[in-house]
């Protein structure tokens, strides 16, 4: 059993440089205060920035802080210089990222040289990491600052058990796709085994993104990509919460209640926790607090709101400037609002310690959470724990990720002043009975599901995964292609038959664009020039597209998926006797489709139809296709011919014409001591059912197949040539 490596921006532990030497401080943040419980009782290492630059530190100050860092805390610092977290934290995570993600699109900065920089650092963790994981670790990478980590990590492991999980909403795709850099980030999580988010929304925002932009289907939040499974999941976080539903006794604790009870003197408390950050709605959540006040003039005197807002990124000008809009709001409603002996708002602009955040729980009525956008919002959790006598109630917006698991509470949007000002009424107006009876079903849940619970359900979900990505991966080639490579070796006479797309070139929306490249002009040249080999081209391409790409080649082909063949003299002919009769009313029902299905394009062959729709949106596929396919069945069904489905293609041709049986031909009175049959999609498996027991077929990709081997990609397979093309004699 091998250790847990958690890796996240911060360590739980952030150190400051002082004239006495170095102070160690516990950090703050929703992940380094709900997981260091988790760490500090597991046989764990935790890696991370230790919060001080390296400009001024020598190399006998790093050595003697790691050493501290790992024997007191079970943590790595990963340092940095000042640059480098500037560019990569006050950079591309919080003007790129952290914007973009919570639906800020009009903030977010596109900047080339930040993106760089936030691939530099990702490549420093990785660096560092490499050097320390051992056989059997397992491995959990947090949130948007480490997103290129996963796969920097599998492709140097590539059989570590390994996490991911978002602490921020993951966005629609219609956000997301507005990043310039959006295919790196989903290649780099999907390095994970498991990838985790707190709410369903965010994961099917994910998949969805994967899809659209990545061409990666997904079965039950499982994608296949390249050589594995990655499974998509829902964690959402709990709290300690035993830690804050505890009775408290000690001094510091007491007298704060003492100063919360003489202060408030019988007023009902609202309370607001937040840092500083323009997602939070905190002017909103004022500016509601202002209209409550307004059409209900009763509650004057009677309330009192606590407005704690914790500083984060002062030295930022747009976070200065959202300080400032905070303060004169503030003012403004104590001007409008309040009395010589009552005033409505009280504003704490800095942090609190957890006793006294856990006593203005236990003691405030209601907790307002009213984020514009908020992956989780642990607080909210915090409070209904710490409110052991279930009379707590919480106003909360619908996009806290919190409220998907805190139904029961009073839920509002965030952007009505209105719905909020009435949430506020309708929390303090609640009847006592109906708060109690809420604040247990959700006190169960919180007790239940804690954040020990989700660290352990997620550590156990990573080794589900990754077992059963290793049991799949037993039916690939291995990384070198051995299996292949010493059967080629050894042979005296082969015979090889390949698929063109998504075989030896990817895929391309528009059927005409797929070319070959020199690299495969050059390892084709070189695979035929063997004289101890026989190549065969076996697509579904028709044959003027194969022979204007190909046709300089010692090539055998066969196009259309067998219907033509082409003999080393360059000469085509039919293997069967056709007609094209049917075409005009396949035709008609094909283009009546494209016209409804923006993307989608007809490709006219000999004696076939192709409806293609890889470039149609997914959505309006998985609600369409059934059609497309019903009515090309129901007008065909009395001829002899059939539909075969491509990758994202519905082609309509005879159905007595396939690969195999145009490969068959070849194989027929001869005998061959290596046979190899290569191919990714669904035409390809008539091509693995005529090749004989002894012959080699590989699959290309992760779909289901009779085929005896697997290779993660057309990239693979060009390496694999690569290797084969290295044999002599």
């Amino acid at each position: 059993m091998g250790k847990l490596i958690i890796i996240s921006n911060r360590l739980p532990v952030t150190i400051t440089r002082s004239e006495d030497g170095f102070e160690y401080q516990k950090s703050i943040g929703g992940l380094a205060t709900g997981l260091r419980s988790y760490q500090e009782n597991t046989d764990s290492l935790w890696i991370g920035w230790p919060g001080v630059t390296d400009d001024d530190l020598t190399e006998e100050e790093k050595g003697t802080l790691s050493k501290e860092f790992k024997e007191k805390y079970k943590c790595m610092p990963v340092f940095m210089s000042e640059h480098e977290v500037d560019a990569f934290y006050h950079g591309f995570c919080n003007k790129t990222i952290w914007p973009l993600f919570h639906y800020f699109t009009g903030v977010t900065d596109y900047d080339q040289e930040l993106w760089e920089m936030y691939v530099h650092a990702n490549t420093r963790f990785f660096n560092y990491i490499k050097t320390i994981v051992e056989e059997n670790d397992t491995i959990w990478v947090h949130d948007y600052q480490l997103m290129l980590l996963p796969q920097m990590i599998r492709n140097h492991f590539p059989d570590v058990k390994l996490g991911f999980f978002l602490h921020i909403p993951f966005p629609s795709y219609e956000i997301y796709r507005l990043l310039v850099w959006r295919n790196e980030i989903l290649l780099g999580l999907l390095g994970a085994d498991l990838i985790g988010f707190h709410t369903y929304d965010y994961a099917r925002h994910f998949l969805s993104s994967v899809r659209r932009l990545l061409g990666y289907e997904h079965n039950l939040n499982q994608i296949a990509f390249e050589n594995r499974y990655v499974q998509v999941d829902a964690f959402p976080m709990g709290i300690d919460y035993d830690r804050f539903a505890k009775e408290y006794n000690t001094p510091q604790f007491q007298e704060e209640v003492r100063r919360i009870v003489n202060s408030t003197k019988g007023e009902k408390i609202i309370l607001s926790i937040d840092r500083l950050d323009y997602t939070k709605g905190i002017p909103q959540r004022i500016r509601a607090f202002n209209e409550f006040l307004t059409r209900n003039p009763e509650y004057k005197g009677k309330v009192r709101f606590h407005l704690i807002v914790a500083p984060s990124r002062v030295e930022v000008s747009s976070y200065e400037a959202l300080r400032s809009e905070i303060s004169e709001l503030v003012s403004q409603i104590n001007g409008t609002h309040g009395t010589v002996d009552w005033m409505p708002v009280w504003f704490y602009f800095q942090t609190f310690s957890q006793e006294s955040l856990t006593a203005l729980y236990k003691y405030s009525d209601i907790l307002l959470v009213t984020p514009l956008r908020d992956g989780m919002n642990l607080v909210a959790k915090e409070y209904i724990a710490a409110r052991a006598d279930y009379q707590g109630m919480v106003v909360i917006s619908e996009t806290a990720g919190a409220a998907s698991e805190l139904g029961e509470v009073v839920v509002v949007n965030a952007n009505d002043c209105i719905a909020i000002a009435d949430g506020i009424k309708k929390a303090l107006e609640m009847p006592t009975e109906d708060k109690i009876e809420i604040n247990k079903v959700i006190h169960k849940r919180l007790r239940r599901y804690s954040v020990n619970f989700w660290a352990e359900e997620f550590i156990k979900s990573i080794d589900q995964c990754a077992d059963n990505a290793r049991q799949r991966v037993t039916q690939n080639i291995d990384n070198n292609g051995s299996i292949v490579v010493d059967a080629y070796s050894k042979a005296q006479k082969r015979i090889i038959f390949l698929d063109y797309d998504g075989t030896l070139v990817g895929f391309k929306a528009i059927p005409n664009q797929a070319k070959p490249d020199p690299e495969l002009k050059k390892l084709l040249f070189n695979l035929v020039e063997d004289p101890k080999n026989t190549v065969v081209i076996v697509s579904g391409r028709d044959r003027n597209s194969l022979e204007e790409w190909l046709g300089d080649l010692r090539l055998h082909m066969l196009a259309a998926h067998g219907l033509w063949r082409r003999e080393l003299d360059g000469e085509w002919s039919m293997t069967a006797a056709l007609d094209n009769r049917w075409k005009d009313r396949v035709e008609n029902i094909m283009q009546m489709y494209a016209d409804r299905m923006p993307g989608a394009l007809i490709e006219e062959k000999d004696y076939s139809l192709a409806f293609h729709y890889r470039n149609c949106e997914p959505d309006l596929v998985a609600v369409k296709l059934g059609e497309v396919r019903s009515a090309l069945f129901s007008t065909i069904q009395s001829m002899s011919l059939g539909i075969q489905e491509g990758n994202k293609v519905l082609e309509v041709k005879d159905s007595r014409i396939d690969k195999g049986q145009g490969a068959s031909a070849f194989l027929y009175k001869q005998e061959y001591d290596f046979i190899l049959g290569v191919g990714d999609d669904y035409t390809d498996e008539d091509l693995f059912a005529v090749l004989p027991s002894n012959a080699l077929s590989v699959k290309i990709g992760m779909d289901p197949t009779n085929a005896r081997y697997r290779l993660n990609s057309w990239k693979s397979m060009r390496v694999l040539l690569k290797k084969l093309t290295e044999i002599k004699g």
